[in-house]
């Protein structure tokens, strides 16, 4: 039996790492808005998932890439994505 690794919030995906969007947590206030617009971007689930680069100094922003498509995310935003890493 293989156990499936465990869903990781996309902010922590180490930069060259790849996986699997899994879910899009609404956040808090607008938070419905963000996730929508999350998956309006192409961040649905079953979608695989790239991060390219963070940003420096800090982190921010996170470069991601979705399908053919790149994009710059804030680490709270990212956070609402849980991915499951490969």
């Amino acid at each position: 039996m293989t156990l499936a690794p465990p869903l990781i919030k996309l902010d922590t995906l180490a930069v060259g790492q790849s996986g699997t969007v899994v879910h899009i947590a609404p956040g808090e206030g607008d938070g419905a808005d963000l996730a929508r617009r999350l998956m309006e971007l192409g961040f649905v689930p079953g979608e695989k998932i790239r991060m390219l680069k963070r940003g420096m100094p800090g982190g921010e922003p996170l470069a991601i890439k979705v399908g053919n498509s790149t994009f710059a995310l804030r680490r709270f935003e990212a956070a609402l994505v849980s991915v499951q890493a490969e």
